[in-house]
């Protein structure tokens, strides 16, 4: 039989890794789960295989949009009473995408020789997330695959949401200081070196403002180039640096200690973590094992890692809103609501609270943010285009009076 290696979390949360001699990748799989692991990737010894990064997407499969109709309509079909081949199959026939009737063909001919829509998913070069096959997995052996998918839908749809929200919310500002930022350069490369023959010819001596806008303008027309190279430079070393952990982990704690700015992005983490948490335990997740799962949605560091030593605190006894108020990382208001929930047994009712209640914070302070930021930019914007513009008044002015 051939030899696989395997990556799962182990019902006491830890990450193992193995190989295992079996007759199939799929029969492998089963044996992981028997032991109440949950696999997140398993390939034939010395050849890629499947490998599960959380919400992961490639082009080649279904993009988060796809994914989340996908899963909506099938959770409708097969609530409806369908059974998973024939609801594939209405599925396929509906979907006018190529690549997306390539993908549902796949799936479909799977199930229909015999494999579950888990395995099926696991196939599809990485379009469904970890999250999403180890919740296909369990909504099969508990037998309630339609209630599975329909929670997997608003899952999705409300990340989706959030994400959307956050980056329509950017595009104003992020218009206005590109449209600012170019009428700038091209007063300074293009209008403001027109005046220059004139106030040489002429002569007299030009005021400071007027000298520093001259010099400004003929660094960006001169050595354009050098500035791309070092905007270049600059991003490579910054891209270098998050990739490096001792590093990361302070750049994302001055992160979160910045005023506004850490706070929203705090926000953020904790309504994913709640949601993607709330989530794998309503569908009979255990708490270690969702929690080694759940961490992987947050981006920083700081909070991660905060979020690892609560789950192995756990292990050790003492509840999850206790072991998360040690970190001091999390606020009030969420470790109070975590709290009701474990003493109530409906810890994942009130994640999905959390969840939302942040989902709102966010919002608000987005649009708080933008409140201040964008008259804040245009004002910024119109003192250095009225400085340029007085500049050279003052500099023609001043010729003026030593011809006069």
């Amino acid at each position: 039989m051939p030899l696989f290696e395997y990556k799962a979390v182990s019902p006491s949360g830890e990450t193992v890794r193995g190989t295992m001699e079996a007759a199939s990748k799929e029969w492998m799989i089963a044996k992981l789960q028997e032991g109440g692991n949950i696999p997140l990737s398993a390939n034939e010894a010395g050849k890629g295989g499947f490998n599960l990064d959380f919400l992961s997407l490639k082009r080649r499969g279904m993009n988060t949009r796809e994914v989340g109709q996908f899963t909506q309509q099938l959770a409708t079909l097969l609530g409806a009473g369908l059974p998973l081949d024939r609801s594939l199959q209405v599925l396929l026939e509906l979907s006018e995408n190529d690549r997306i009737k390539q993908t549902v063909t796949a799936i479909r001919d799977q199930v229909r020789e015999g494999g579950s829509l888990s395995d099926a998913l696991d196939a599809q070069h990485g379009s469904f997330s970890r999250l999403f096959i180890n919740m296909v997995r369990a909504g099969e052996i508990g037998g309630s695959l339609d209630t599975t998918l329909d929670r997997l839908a608003d899952y999705l749809e409300r990340s989706k949401d959030l994400k959307d929200s956050v980056v329509s919310a950017m595009v104003y500002p992020i218009m206005l200081m590109i449209l600012a930022g170019g009428s700038l350069v091209l007063l300074l490369v293009y209008v403001i070196p027109q005046f220059t023959p004139i106030f040489e010819e002429l002569g007299g001596d030009l005021p400071l403002v007027t000298k520093m806008v001259l010099a400004v303008g003929g660094v960006l027309q001169n050595f354009w180039w050098g500035l791309i190279g070092l905007t270049i430079l600059g991003v490579y070393l910054f891209r270098r640096m998050m990739a490096d952990p001792e590093k990361r982990l302070v750049w994302d704690t001055r992160v979160l200690g910045m005023r506004w700015v850490g706070d929203l992005v705090a926000k953020m983490e904790i309504a994913r973590l709640a949601r993607t948490l709330g989530t794998l335990l309503t569908n009979g997740v255990p708490l270690l094992s969702g929690l080694s799962i759940a961490r992987n949605v947050m981006t920083n560091s700081l909070l991660r890692q905060s979020v690892e030593e609560t789950t192995q605190k756990v292990k050790t006894g003492g509840g999850l809103a206790h072991n998360l108020a040690e970190t001091g990382q999390f606020p009030r208001l969420a470790l109070q609501m975590v709290s009701v929930g474990e003493e109530t047994g409906q810890l994942d009712v009130m994640l999905m609270k959390v969840a939302d209640t942040y989902d709102k914070e966010v919002r608000y302070t987005i649009d708080r943010l933008l409140a201040i930021f964008t008259p804040a930019i245009t004002l910024l914007m119109a003192v250095m285009i009225g400085t340029i513009v007085m500049s050279v008044l003052m500099a023609i002015m001043g010729i003026n009076e030593l011809v006069g």
